[in-house]
């Protein structure tokens, strides 16, 4: 039986402490996850490879995770893309945003392992 090819997850945050701790729980997890510190680095990874899921901080300087979300659909290669918003934002407000943006789904920071993996799962299931 052929090796089933690795998923493959970009995790935008501008926190370096963050992307470490995200790597680590995805890796750990089995997903392939590139990593970088901003939505304008999204957008340069994006056009040289699509991953299976965008993880993306919401408050970030220049282009925030609103933002970005908004360029990523702008291209109909990307539309379909699962992104999870990532943001020590807990707040009413920001998940309505997410919600009326279309977003996969909204985790807060500090988040739970569980809850992110199970995220990942049911968004995975269907690729």
């Amino acid at each position: 039986m052929p090796k089933r090819k690795k998923k493959t997850v970009l995790l935008v945050d501008d926190e370096e402490l963050w992307l470490k701790v995200g790597k680590q729980i995805l890796t750990e997890q089995g997903y392939r996850t590139l990593t970088v510190t901003s939505g304008e680095e999204a957008l340069r990874t994006l056009r040289k490879e699509t991953p299976d899921i965008l993880i993306t901080d919401v408050r970030m300087p220049v282009m925030n995770g609103f933002d970005l979300y908004q360029k990523v659909r702008e291209n109909p290669d990307w539309q379909k893309l699962p992104i999870i918003f990532l943001s020590a934002v807990d707040d009413y407000d920001a998940k309505k945003v997410a919600r009326d943006l279309g977003a996969t789904a909204y985790i807060p920071k500090p988040f739970d392992t569980e809850y992110l993996r199970q995220a990942m799962n049911e968004m995975l299931k269907n690729l």
